[in-house]
Order: structure tokens, then sequence, then C-alpha cells
């Protein structure tokens, strides 16, 4: 009964027929267009030998269904292709959802897009309830949208709201949130998963579905004002031109049932889009930046960091959230007193288990004689930016640093290769430089200094890697790739403060770009004395602009002293009415930008223009649905 390449059946002694996925030739599962027909033939066997029930699972350890097979949307050149990619899944979960016999989908690991849309498509669903279990319909992130089922099945079992907020965000809830919402029948623990299966698959229960007022938001003509409700949330964060795939699931959901092939100018203008194409290349910039690490077995597990300012803090507070246990040295514990302070913030808002909690902030140390240092597999200076202090910290750190340990430095400005003279191993040293705010920055760039240790490197890579971070490796240069791209950028924009023109329109300009913050509030958030600092270094000895001067003269830093270029209060800034910009303001803004991330390939500085996209887009939010500096530039022509 089973000639299949990627689905495997075993019927039991019930009579229940067990259908496990495990793709062939990959790491983790995906629905490719041979995966579908296969399952087809599948339903077809079925047919003629119904069994009491089918559930279906994974027979990977790397989850349930990553979601549709990204590869091929590389590929959809055509409108006609687009529809047939729709209809196919469209069709064939349909079919599944009409069978006569029982459907569960057993959910363990990710359970995303396509795999999620899948699962809609079964009668039952039962999460299992650990760490990689996360239900989501992400198509949003790719500029697509969730076209087989997910936009018709999701508001009918949740509701409405939940259902677009889920879809419009691209959020992923777990196990146990799953099943709050209704999104899954059970959350059970691993050891009971298949006997949980196999009761409710015959239990003979009704199918979950939205009820009362949850219901009611489905039906017309409360449909209208939900849809209303959201195209007003979604204009507030992204505009339709940059943006269109969350109108159009508004629009799908509210006019056309869910059925995206009732809409085929939508389905076209989405797969045509630019969006869309540029939002699948950043995805797969994400995937090389993962990459980098792999080929190191390198695990750290205890993690040293010198410095408790807020950037040392923040990145012991995150390693510590991410299962290390992390010693912080400073002076003094009344210096650590603040770091443990926010960190127990952090850990309270991502953990939401207050055992987790606890046991995160039980693995932050504070540790002002050092003891960690010997313990440490990673150790991370992260003091001042002060080539003498530096050096005198390293000549004590390095005789008690372990064999094998990663030494880094968090230097923003200094060059690695004046740094590390005083070390007997000058070549261990590495650069790993993180973002502010730790938490929200998803790239991370290791540096390498001249005849760097390569094994150093592998293991700095993959130290970014465990920590969830995307690693980006660039060479020691003033300002890396990130800050070396944002200072003339940003200067720019203070020169057309000198010109006369009003922060608020030179940062509205940009919001039209597609930047998530203009480029004035962006100074003020990271601080005009440090502005000034990269500005000297990376201009090129051009003057500082008056309007930056005057502002630091006077002790008007930004967000941090409560006045800027804008006045802060509650950590956000009093803008006054924007204006509209002047013709051509964002281009002649971006250029400079673009042309330093250019010459940053042609220096080497950055290993290629691929890559160079992705450390701006993650390190700066740089409008992903460009596709980055580069790209944009060459598709502008």
């Amino acid at each position: 009964m089973n000639h299949h390449q990627h689905w495997r059946l075993e019927r039991d002694d019930d009579g229940l027929v067990w259908l496990s996925l495990d793709k062939a030739g990959a790491a983790a599962n995906a629905l490719s267009a041979e995966v579908l027909d296969e399952l087809g033939q599948v339903l077809d066997q079925l047919d003629l030998y119904p069994p009491k029930g089918l559930i279906v699972r994974s027979a990977k350890a790397a989850g349930f269904i990553a979601g549709a097979d990204i590869e091929e949307f590389t590929r959809l050149d055509t409108p006609e292709k687009g529809r047939q990619l729709v209809a196919r899944g469209w069709n064939l979960f349909n079919r599944l959802a009409a069978v006569p016999y029982p459907t569960l989908a057993l959910i363990r690991g990710h359970c995303l897009g396509g795999g999620l849309e899948l699962a809609l498509a079964c009668r039952y669903r039962v999460a299992v309830d650990e760490a990689g279990t996360r239900l989501g319909l992400p198509e949003v992130m790719l500029g697509i949208f969730p076209g087989w089922g997910g936009m018709k099945r999701l508001p009918e079992l949740v509701g409405p709201q939940l259902a677009l907020d889920l879809m419009l965000t691209g959020k992923t809830v777990d196990a146990r949130k799953a099943k709050k919402l209704g999104l899954a029948d059970l959350c059970v623990a691993p050891r009971v998963m298949d006997a949980s299966a196999r009761g409710l698959v015959l239990s003979g229960r009704a199918p979950g579905r939205a009820t009362g007022l949850k219901a009611l938001f489905n039906a017309w003509p409360f449909r209208n004002l939900v849809a209303a409700k959201a195209r007003q949330q979604v204009a507030a964060k992204a505009r339709p031109e940059h943006y269109p795939a969350p109108y159009a699931i508004i629009d799908i959901w509210a006019r056309r049932g869910g059925n995206a092939l009732l809409a085929p100018d939508l389905v076209d203008g989405i797969v045509a889009s630019p969006t869309a194409r540029n939002l699948v290349r950043v995805f797969f910039l994400q995937e090389r930046l993962k990459g980098f690490g792999k080929d190191s077995d390198f695990k750290a597990q205890r993690v040293h960091v010198v410095g408790a300012g807020v950037m040392g803090g923040d990145v012991a507070a995150w390693c510590a959230l991410r299962g290390m246990t992390v010693t912080l040295q400073d002076q003094n514990l009344d210096r650590i007193a603040p770091v443990l302070k926010r960190a127990a913030a952090l850990f309270k808002r991502r953990l939401r288990d207050p055992r987790q909690a606890r046991a995160a902030f039980d693995r932050l140390i504070p540790d002002p004689a050092g003891h960690g240092i010997p313990h440490a597999d990673v150790v991370i200076e992260a003091i001042f930016e002060d080539v003498a202090a530096k050096q005198a910290l390293f000549r004590t750190i390095e005789p008690r640093l372990k064999a094998g340990a990663v030494l880094a430095t968090n230097t923003s400005s200094l060059r690695l290769e004046d740094l590390r003279p005083v070390l007997r191993q000058p070549e261990r040293l590495v650069g790993i430089h993180f973002f502010n705010p730790v938490a929200m920055m998803p790239l991370v760039e290791v540096v390498a200094a001249e005849n760097a240790d390569a094994t150093a490197l592998a293991k700095a890579c993959a130290f970014v890697r465990q920590i969830d971070k995307l690693p980006l490796p660039v060479k020691s240069a003033p300002g890396f790739l990130v800050n070396a791209v944002l200072a003339p950028y940003m200067l720019e924009a203070m020169r057309c403060v000198d010109e006369g023109l009003a922060p608020e329109t030179i940062d509205e300009a940009m919001l039209a770009f597609g930047m998530p913050m203009g480029p004035i509030e962006l100074a003020d958030t990271v601080g005009l004395d440090i502005a000034m600092a990269a500005g000297k270094q990376l201009a090129g000895g051009a003057e500082p602009p008056r309007c930056l001067l005057h502002r630091v003269d006077q002790g008007q830093l930004g967000k941090k002293t409560g006045q800027g270029f804008y006045g802060w209060a509650e950590g956000r800034p009093r803008k006054a009415a924007a204006g509209k910009p002047p013709a051509g303001l964002a281009s002649r803004l971006v250029r400079p930008l673009i042309d330093r991330a250019g010459r940053l390939v042609a220096e080497t500085v950055v290993a290629d223009a691929e890559l160079a996209d992705a450390g701006v887009i993650f390190g700066t939010g740089f409008a992903p649905f460009t596709g980055g500096p580069l790209n944009y530039q060459k598709n502008a022509g």
C-alpha cells in the first residue's frame, strides 16, 4: 500500500491510518508540488479503502511542516503559474476537508503557512507542548497570503479578529496558546501524544468552530466593520504601495470568503509585485546568514561579559534568556544593579511563564571580581571605547582564559588591530558587534581583523546563531558595515536641517520611502554625541552639520537627555506636523547610504552585494520590500 517517496502510510489494528510526512532529501518538511501531488495520490488510495480515521504527522525531528516550498515562489514568472500554485493547495485541502472519515493533524514542532493550512483542513488538531511547537500563517512576511484555505478556515475556527491579527502580523503561537485560542483541540505532553490523537480522532466529537460574537463577526454586515478596522490598523504600519499583501488578505476574507481564486487580479498583482519578489529574496538572504557558523560544532554554555553598560548588560541578559549561564563583570555591584532590573523586565515579557523567567534571572550572575572568566566558553568585552583601557583589560583576561574559548570585543568604532597587540595570541581576538536595542535587532556583525584565526571566527558565528541572532562576517574597518552606511545617511539628513528643512519633513520623506524610522529620529535615538563621534570617524574630514554641533554644545543629546532635534517624553519624540516633503528628498538622503554600501563591497569589508543588502536590512531595518540598498539601486536603474 505504500509506494510513496515523501509520505509513509501505516494502517493499525483499529483501522486508523497514520500518515507521516518525511520529505525526501530535506532536513525539514515543506509542501512542494511533488509532496502535494503525492498527498492527492494518498487520498485516492484512501477513497478505495476508507480508514476509521486519518492522523497526519511528521516523521522528522525538525517539526511538523515549515510551509510551502519557498524555492517554488522564485519560479512564478507568469500570472498563470501563480494561480496554478494557489489552485493546487486550495483544491487539495478542500478535498481533504471533505473526506467522510475523521482526520487529525498531530502537530509537534513548527506548523507554519501551508503546514497550518493543511492542519486547518483536518477535523481535529492536537498540539504537542514543547519548546519548538509554533503555529502560524507568516505568509505576509514574504509579501504573499495564505491561499490554500487559511484565509477561509482560520476565521471560521477562531473568529475573524484573532485570525486577521495572526495573518496580518505573521505572529506564531505556542501549543498552549493554540489550545486557549481554539486553534488546537488539545495541548498534550509528548509521551501521550499518540494516545491522545487516537482517542480524539475516534471520539466523534464535533469539530471546533468560532461561536457567539466571534461567529457573528464572520457574518455580513459585521464582516465589513471588522475589515475596515483591520485596514485602519494595517495602514498605520504599512503603506499599500510598499506592502500590498496585508490589504489583499483583508479583501479576500471580507469579499471572497477567503477564496483567492475568486480574486485573480489580486493573486496576479501580489505574485507579480516587486515586493513579493524582494521579500522572498530577503528570506533567502536570512537563510544565508543563518548558514554562517554551521560548519562549527562549537556550543557555548557559559558566557562572561565585562562592562555592565547598556550594551554589555543587554547582551548578558539576552544570553541568559537564551539558556546560557552568564557572569557579568563591572567595578562594583552598584553598576550591575540597573542591568538586573532591565533583565527582569525582559525575562517577564519574553518568557511569560514565571518559573522560566526566574530560571533565566538565576542564570545571570553579578561577578565584579571576574571569577567567571576561566569557566567561560565566550568572553565579551563591552567597556567604553578607549584603546588603552581595553588593552589593559585584555592583558588581565588572556592568561585566565580556558583553551578554545572565544575572546571577543563589542567595539563599534575601534580597529581590532589596535586592540590586540597586547595579546600573546593576537589572532584569537574577534569582534562580536551587537546593535541597540539588543533584544530587538536581529543582526550581529562578526568582525575579522587581519590574519584572524578562522576557527575563532567560525565559533563566534556559531555562538551568534546559538543565541538566535543573524551573524554577518565583516572585516575590521571603521564602522564595519552598518554604522559605516548609517553615518553618511544621518549626516546628509542633518545637512538638510542646516538648509532649513524641518526634521519632521525629513523623517516623513524616509517613512514614505519605507524606512521604519526617519534619520533625524534615529540620530536622536542613537544619541547625538555618538552620531558626532561616528561622523568624525566616518565622514572623511567633512565639517559636521551646524545643527548637530549646536545641540551637542548645549548638551542636547537626544532621547537620553530628553531633548535633541525633538523633545522626548516617555520614550517618544514630540513632533509637529510634517508637511509634504519636496520631490527627490528621499533619493538625496538614501544616496550616500547606497554609495557607501557599494564602496564597502568593493573594498571587501563585506564579501558581496547580497551580504551588504542583508546586513543593512537586518542591521538598520532598511525598507525590506526593496530587497536592500544595492538591490534597490540596481532595479531603480
